[in-house]
């Protein structure tokens, strides 16, 4: 490595690298066509390692579930341009492939090599939620799959530009595989500046510090990332630590699916085991291997929150998943229901931590993205897909209260502003409102979920949900208790429609003036709620967060606190 720098130089060249991240994510966000990009910032930038993919750095405000889950389309990117000989400058590799790069289908990976006189310094790499990449439902999240091709068309690495020159062929296929190919084309654009920018931004870096001193910043950030995070291990009490969770259902058949982890503490190690958790299943919510680690990696930042964002989080960490389990998924199981998953990954290391020490844990989110999906014709014959997803609760923490009304812990995602959807799509929303005794109770009570509805004003249409929590409400932890259940229904023509899954159904047929639902759960509370001061529980009463009855049932009343 050579000399290492000074404090004062690595800090900077810190802060360089996040602020060329987050102007990358700036650049994609203000140029993207679909809203989930535009303005829910499903989207995430990074650099990664040359010959291994490791993540090495990423901005403040894309999705952390990419960085981590990126490292493996890293790698993916970089075999593939191994079996062509390698990468050369101008190339860009394109690709959506799940299974080694993570996540789902929607998510689309541009890998672009960065050369400095000729050598390979690392990768920039881009990802972004595409509003639908064709199979059987529009929007993509098809609860009912039970194979890959069901979720939609699954495009392997391939060259998007060779040596500069943009392939019009891959352009025309990653547009033909959309029902919305306007903006499949303005968001490859708008990846492909965003590349373009963060290549020109690095230049301007190796200018003022040179290559041999950005690869030592490298190099020293993941190991201060290492050595924080052994710290942050070590300070847990040695011992293993059992927790469980479940998934309702894998929208193909009922079934609660566990997600068990034993998580053992020896020293400055961390063993995460989820030997236990459930075999893979028929239905999408199978996760992959890579998407798994990705997702212990956004937990383990959720609660060591002073380690910096890349792969040496994880150095001291031990991920076992063995092959055929729910979190090991491999082509063609379906993957598409992801996020449900992953905050269930999510959600059995916080409860694990808790057991360890409270001090450093919160109880569980809300547990669910909630997708949702309305497709249909307008008077013109042009087709239209909304896909959007919704907020909750959040879990209350040793410091207070969990936030009402958040975006689940596997994002930075932001829920999409009622004006733009409603702009861009025929619906309107009659109500989006805090939901109240929806958050855990305890002594720190859980955040509030919300209440949405939305009406139709098109001739018809169909919608599909996918979404969790519906029967397994979110833990509290440290005597803290459950949140509200998710609850959604559809008022039709033929009458309200609740999903026999709870939560997961396709093809709803609406008609104008039809209505979709969405009551989100809160998240757990934290510590025991007869500790409630009498002061919170009076607030809580006056925001209208609890009702009186709810606050006599779970409190013993306003003077029932400590």
């Amino acid at each position: 490595m050579g000399r290492l720098l000074d404090p004062v130089t690595l800090a900077v060249l810190g802060g360089r690298l996040e602020q060329l991240m987050d102007e990358m994510d700036a650049t994609l966000f203000r140029s993207a066509f679909n809203p989930i990009i535009a303005e829910a910032h499903d989207a995430s930038h990074g650099i990664y390692h040359a010959t291994t993919g490791a993540t090495l750095a990423q901005g403040a405000s894309g999705l952390p579930v990419f960085a981590g889950s990126m490292a493996g389309a890293a790698a993916l990117a970089i075999d593939a341009a191994a079996a062509e000989g390698g990468p050369e400058e101008g190339d860009i590799w394109i690709f959506n492939d799940p299974y080694r790069g993570g996540t789902h289908l929607n998510d689309m990976k541009l890998l672009r090599p960065f050369f400095c006189d000729g050598d390979l310094l690392c990768w920039l790499a881009s990802v972004g939620h595409y509003t639908d990449v064709g199979g059987a439902v529009p929007g993509n999240y098809n609860p009912s799959a039970t194979e890959s091709p069901q979720e939609g068309v699954l495009i392997p690495p391939m060259k998007l530009q060779e040596r500069g020159r943009l392939r019009s062929d891959v352009v025309n296929l990653v547009c033909a595989i959309s029902r919305m190919p306007i903006n499949a084309y303005g968001d490859l654009q708008a990846q492909l500046n965003a590349l373009e920018l963060g290549d020109r931004r690095m230049r301007e870096l190796l200018g003022e510090y040179g290559a041999g001193t950005l690869s030592t910043a490298f190099g020293e950030l993941t190991g201060r990332a290492s050595r924080l995070m052994r710290a942050n291990v070590a300070s847990l009490p040695d011992g293993t630590y059992s927790s469980e969770d479940f998934l309702d259902n894998d929208g193909s058949g009922a079934g609660a699916i566990p997600v068990r982890l034993e998580m053992s503490v020896s020293g400055d190690r961390l063993t995460l085991d989820f030997s236990r958790t459930s075999g893979a299943v028929a239905g999408p919510v199978n996760i992959s291997e890579t998407t798994a680690r990705a997702a212990c990696y956004v937990a383990l930042k959720h609660l060591f929150t002073d380690v910096p964002a890349n792969s040496g989080c994880l150095d001291p960490v031990e991920v076992i998943i063995p092959a055929g389990s729910l979190l090991n998924a491999t082509w063609p199981r379906p993957v598409g229901g992801y996020t449900e998953t992953i905050l269930r990954v999510i959600d059995v290391i916080f409860q694990a931590v808790a057991l360890a020490d409270p001090e450093r844990s919160m109880g569980c989110a809300y547990g669910t993205i909630n997708a949702l999906s309305i497709a249909g014709r307008r008077d013109d014959g042009s087709r239209w897909v909304m896909f959007t997803f919704y907020g909750g609760g959040l879990g209350g923490n040793p410091d207070g209260d969990g936030l009402n009304h958040g975006n689940a812990p596997l994002s930075t995602a932001t829920i999409p502003p009622v004006e733009i959807l409603e702009a861009a799509y025929p619906i309107r929303y009659t109500r989006w409102a805090l939901r109240a005794d929806s958050g855990g109770p305890g002594r720190h009570r859980g955040g509030l979920g919300a209440s949405y509805e939305i009406e139709l004003l098109a001739k018809e249409a169909e919608a599909f949900a996918f979404a969790d929590r519906g029967v397994f409400p979110p833990p509290g932890v440290h005597g803290g208790r459950p949140a509200a259940l998710n609850e959604i229904a559809f008022a039709t023509p033929e009458g309200t429609l609740i999903p026999p899954m709870a939560s997961k159904i396709t093809g709803v047929k609406l008609a104008a003036g039809s209505r979709v639902s969405i009551s989100s759960p809160g998240g757990g509370g934290y510590g025991e709620a007869s500790q409630r001061s009498p002061a919170a529980l009076e607030r809580d009463l006056a925001l209208g967060y609890l009702t009186a009855a709810h606050v006599r049932e779970h409190y013993g009343g306003v003077n029932g606190g400590d």
